[in-house]
């Protein structure tokens, strides 16, 4: 894990002997310091990677997943500590996608706010193959991301897509070409959204996702409410100030 000085926090999936595979440890370290990351007031944006030049997650740990039964999952709630740890936190997550991102790793992705990848990295859901489906919200957001009729076909065959494919059904926001590096195009996104108003952006975000899990109707009603409390920031009076004195604002964080 690493904070630059423009609020920008890197953080690394660390399991490259493994393809970066998620076994409850790696979940547990995850979302601890995703808790701890969003609770720092000096981080703004956060990039999830993975670490050196291993992919960016193989899914779940398979040896683990074996001694899994129906009742142990359910009594340890597994992957929904996974969920929950991505579902709670206010800041921007965005996913710099190296090599492939599959099963509960393509999920991961899923998760976060923003996903650039490179240019031959690779998505795909193949719990299919092994007589199970995806279980970290995969058969949920990637329906609602690119509609019934793909994600069946990428679902019910398993086999592996480009980002290429994915920045086509807007699922990847960016797909980096062999020149650019995608952590560093990821650095400079997360570069751009921390130069803005913190708790502003933390908004925004929280109004995206809500138009995620509700019907419209509900979903207008807290995007009001979220806007008309965005009056009440110092930077919102700064922003339009700013604006009207044709100069750069200076965002306080408040």
């Amino acid at each position: 894990m690493s904070i630059t000085e423009t609020g920008v926090a890197v953080l690394f999936l660390n399991r490259p002997h493994k393809r970066n595979a998620l076994s409850q440890d790696l979940i547990d370290e995850l979302t601890r310091a995703l808790h701890e990351l969003d609770r720092d007031a000096n981080v703004r944006v956060i990039v999830l990677t993975s670490v050196g030049q291993s992919p960016f997650c193989a899914g779940a740990d398979l040896s683990e997943l074996a001694q899994i039964s129906t009742a142990k999952a359910h009594r340890i709630g597994w992957l929904k500590g996974l969920e929950v740890g991505f579902a709670t936190v206010r800041k921007p997550i965005i996913a710099a996608v190296r090599g492939f991102a599959f099963g509960g790793g393509f999920e991961i992705a899923l998760m976060c706010d923003i996903i650039l990848a490179a240019a031959d990295a690779q998505f795909g859901f193949p719990e299919i193959k092994l007589g199970t489906i995806p279980g970290a919200g995969g058969t949920q957001r990637l329906t609602k991301a690119m509609g019934k009729h793909k994600a069946m076909g990428l679902i019910l065959t398993g086999s592996p897509t480009t980002a290429t494919e994915m920045e086509r059904f807007g699922i990847v926001n960016k797909v980096c070409s062999a020149e650019e590096d995608v952590i560093d195009e990821s650095m400079k996104v997360a570069t751009t959204v921390a130069s803005f108003s913190a708790p502003a952006v933390a908004l925004a975000k929280q109004a995206v996702q809500t138009a995620e899990a509700t019907v419209l109707n509900a979903g207008l009603e807290i995007e009001r409410a979220l806007y008309y409390s965005s009056f009440s920031l110092h930077d919102c009076a700064e922003g339009i100030a700013a604006f009207l004195q044709k100069r750069a604002p200076n965002f306080e964080h408040r």
